[in-house]
Parts: structure tokens; sequence; C-alpha cells
């Protein structure tokens, strides 16, 4: 994909969040126009989006051919354990985080002495996501 495609799609991908909303700020606001304003944003983003796949793939390199003979089955898969691993390490960090931080907040308005208790827990939840992240990086290392 050459650098002025890369532009041109970058450009139009912002137009396409920036153009509706402004439609939608200058004129009335009513409930009509503001779900006029989500759906062409979403036409248009999913639809650059899948014009900037079919570009990329149109191609004629290969990252194979670019890798070299030794990226095989075993080293794609081990990308994919990395990507899952810290992925997935993430989300589940994040709901705890959700989970742990508004129960913080709700105990801490009705005593403000246990503020050092409730950040443990909400730092425990954090710490989910760091472990994927070094995982992540343990699996890396070894491809």
């Amino acid at each position: 994909m050459t650098v002025m495609t890369q532009i041109v799609l970058a450009v139009a991908l912002v137009l396409s969040i920036i153009l509706p909303f402004g439609y939608y700020l200058i004129g009335e606001k009513n409930r009509g126009r503001y779900k006029t304003t989500i759906g062409v944003n979403a036409f248009f983003f999913f639809g650059i989006m899948l014009v900037a796949i079919g570009v990329m793939f149109a191609g004629t390199s290969s990252v194979q051919a670019s890798a070299g003979a030794e990226a095989g089955l075993a080293t794609g898969m081990g990308y994919l354990a990395a990507a899952l691993v810290t992925g997935l390490s993430c989300i589940g960090g994040g709901i705890a985080v959700a989970s742990a931080a508004s129960a913080a907040l709700g105990a801490i308005s009705e005593d403000q002495s246990i503020l050092g208790k409730s950040l443990i827990f909400v730092g425990l939840a954090e710490g989910v996501a760091l472990y994927g992240l070094i995982i992540s990086f343990m699996i890396l290392g070894q491809l």
C-alpha cells in the first residue's frame, strides 16, 4: 500500500467521523437527526475500513516471502498466542477494575477511612492485565 493511499484512507476515515457529527451539531438537535448521524457515521466508517482491508490485501508482496523460510506455522501461532493472551487479560482486567472501582467508590463514600484498603483491591485487579502482558513478552521471547 502506497503512502498516498494510506493518507487518503486516513483522511477519509477522519472525515467519516467529523462530518456526520458536524451535520448534527449545526442543525436542529432532535432524536431523528441523531439516529441519522450515527447511521451515516457507521456506514462510512465501516465502508472505509472494508476498502482499506481490500487495498491492504491487494499488494503483490506476501508476508511469508518477506519473513524468510524460517517463518512457519509455529511462529504464526506464537504471535497469535501473544495477541490473545494480551487482549484477553486486558479485557478481564478491565472487567475486574470496573467492578472493584465502583464498589470501592461506594464504600469510600460511606466511610473514608477504607480508602487504602479499597485501592489495594483495584490495584490487584489491574495486575491481571500486567500478568498477561508479561506472559506475552515471554511468548515473544521464545520466537
